[in-house]
């Protein structure tokens, strides 16, 4: 059963993404979207040593504790296998333990809200390796195509200007926009409705399969 909690508790949320190198931690005030604490280490290796001391590191920062958490949120890609396991399963074992909703959003679209202001549409990019990239364009910061993995080539390139991880983004000839990662702010604008009962997470790998059928001969 979860727990009943004030109306401050209920206002305080943990962000977290791992879906990028950089390993996303934030304590954010709902209301008005203050973010009053943040760590980001960008270790492309180090989700799992790295995601939980950026937790209790920003809890810390904002003077809370985690019984202070109202909800979580948290980037389910699309991005590699098992940074999105670290980042996805910290945030339902805090959501479980605490007894809090737990709301997946598309890690595209914490960076593709945070350039609302822009003007036009803006590619959002970010590293799928494998010489592809993660995309989707938005404009006034909500996506209107995507999120797909492709070689950079065959992404569509006629935005206004493109977001995301600087050295893709710099395969593009169109000005360049930050932020560069999911940001804590980015992850609860990402929400869109609250008040809605959080659904369960699903990752987005979009990743094409390595492996193909076998031919059988008869």
């Amino acid at each position: 059963m979860p727990r009943a909690r004030g109306a401050q508790a209920a206002n305080v949320i943990l962000a977290i993404d791992t879906a990028t190198p950089a390993v996303t931690a934030g304590i954010v005030k709902l209301d008005g979207v203050e973010v009053l604490a943040e760590r980001v280490t960008v270790d492309a290796r180090g989700h799992a040593e790295r995601l939980t001391p950026n937790v209790l590191a920003a809890l810390a920062d904002a003077g809370l504790n985690v019984n202070d958490l109202g909800a979580v949120v948290v980037g389910c890609g699309p991005g590699p296998f098992t940074g999105l396991r670290v980042g996805m399963a910290t945030a339902a074992a805090y959501g479980h333990a605490l007894g809090i909703p737990v709301h997946g959003v598309c890690s595209l679209d914490a960076i593709g809200i945070e350039t609302a202001a822009a003007p036009g549409e803006v590619l959002v990019v970010t590293d799928a390796r494998r010489r592809e990239v993660y995309w989707a364009r938005y404009r006034d910061g909500l996506r209107i195509e995507g999120p797909a993995v492709d070689a950079p080539a065959d992404v569509p390139a006629d935005a206004d200007a493109v977001a995301g991880s600087p050295e893709h983004a710099a395969l593009f000839d169109m000005p360049r926009l930050s932020p560069v990662y999911p940001t804590a702010a980015g992850l609860v604008r990402a929400v869109t409705d609250w008040t809605a009962e959080a659904a369960p997470l699903v990752p987005l790998y979009l990743r094409r399969p390595d492996a193909k059928p076998s031919v059988v001969i008869r």
